[in-house]
């Protein structure tokens, strides 16, 4: 996993939400912000038993710098667009 991971501190709604849209078994992990400014995933585990939607979630709470018991998945078990909360 890459070191530069983007600033997601914008993308954390006032509840805690952060919407991501996912790819699966892509070629390394990443999490890059798109030209429309939306927030993608890129995991290069396959979509099956949550693999995917797993290993998002530890991105996620690196790049937020919180343990991942913190970072839940709210919506989209399995939807390429998910929704991830943050527990206090």
């Amino acid at each position: 996993m890459s070191d530069d991971l983007p600033d997601l501190r914008r993308f954390v709604t006032p509840d805690g939400r952060i919407e991501v849209r996912v790819t699966p078994k892509a070629a390394r992990n990443r999490l890059v912000v798109n030209e429309h400014g939306a927030l993608r995933a890129y995991v290069t585990a396959a979509p099956e038993q949550g693999k995917a939607t797993r290993a998002v979630a530890e991105m996620l709470a690196k790049a937020l710098a919180v343990p991942k018991t913190r970072v839940v998945l709210a919506r989209g078990a399995a939807s390429r667009d998910k929704s991830f909360r943050l527990l206090d």
